[in-house]
């Protein structure tokens, strides 16, 4: 058996589509959708496209769906925080804007979709082993582990899991890298890149490879800017100049596990 592990497509149509063929070329017999599907430019396309794949297919969520559900629970109300409650400091105007706007393209069914997904999944996968799939870490969708997190900081998440390997994603940014005698391994986002243009995910079995798909961003970028995404130039912008890994590195390094 192998797996596709597909995260943080973010409502990215066109290079999900690119990614699901190369996944078809490769003989993939599965398909994990490791959380933040949306928001993003296309999120009622996205979903419909992942929904019909000929493949089995498994979802964990991350902390988009849980943003997004917290909207479509209080659409007509008063805005809610990023993780879903209404307490504590309001989403930034501009994530605030965009959770809304993907809360408002979606319905019940979706709603529904997104309140069924576990946190984290295991399989066993040929010539990998024990396998859990998380979005931030084992314990919560939300944390920040980067390929320079010290390892000190991270063996009282990892130890004891009983895995060879771990798939996250989160940050955006691939990895591979060892905590203890657990592989950690981030898939990197297939519709929001850091780093580098195109959609980036994992093959798992019988080794581990690190993929990386082109599609034709600059087509993409002037689709999104058509689109009534609040925030439909900055996706634009970002999908033709992704941040820096070494800038993001930086941004997120204020926030990593150990450090908040």
């Amino acid at each position: 058996m192998s797996v596709a592990a597909l995260f943080d497509i973010h409502g990215n149509l066109p290079a999900l589509d690119a990614v699901l063929a190369e996944v078809k070329s490769a003989g993939a017999d599965r398909i994990v959708v490791g959380g933040d599907t949306v928001p993003g430019p296309w999120p009622r396309e996205t979903i419909d496209r992942l929904l019909e794949v000929d493949l089995p297919m498994q979802f964990i969520h991350g902390n988009c769906e849980r943003a997004v559900l917290a909207q479509m629970a209080a659409l007509g109300g008063a805005p809610v925080t990023y993780w879903g409650t209404t307490s504590g400091n309001p989403l930034p105007a501009k994530d605030l804007a965009t959770m809304r706007w993907t809360a408002e393209q979606l319905g019940p069914d979706d709603e529904r979709l997104f309140a069924s997904w576990e946190k984290t999944l295991r399989l066993e996968i040929p010539g990998i082993g024990p396998t859990l799939f998380c979005h931030g870490t084992p314990r919560s969708e939300t944390e920040i582990v980067l390929k320079t997190t010290p390892v000190e900081k991270l063996l009282p998440l990892y130890e004891g899991l009983g895995v060879a390997l771990v798939v996250c994603g989160h940050t955006h940014m691939q990895y591979d890298r060892m905590v203890g005698n657990t592989r950690i391994v981030n898939s990197g986002s297939v519709g929001a890149p850091i780093g580098n243009t195109g959609a980036f995910w994992t093959l798992l079995g019988p080794e581990v490879q690190l993929r990386r798909t082109d599609y034709d961003v600059a087509k993409t970028a002037e689709s999104a800017r058509a689109t009534h995404h609040p925030n439909a130039a900055d996706q634009a912008n970002n999908l033709l100049t992704p941040p820096s890994e070494q800038e993001m590195l930086e941004v997120f390094g204020k926030f990593e596990v150990g450090k908040v």
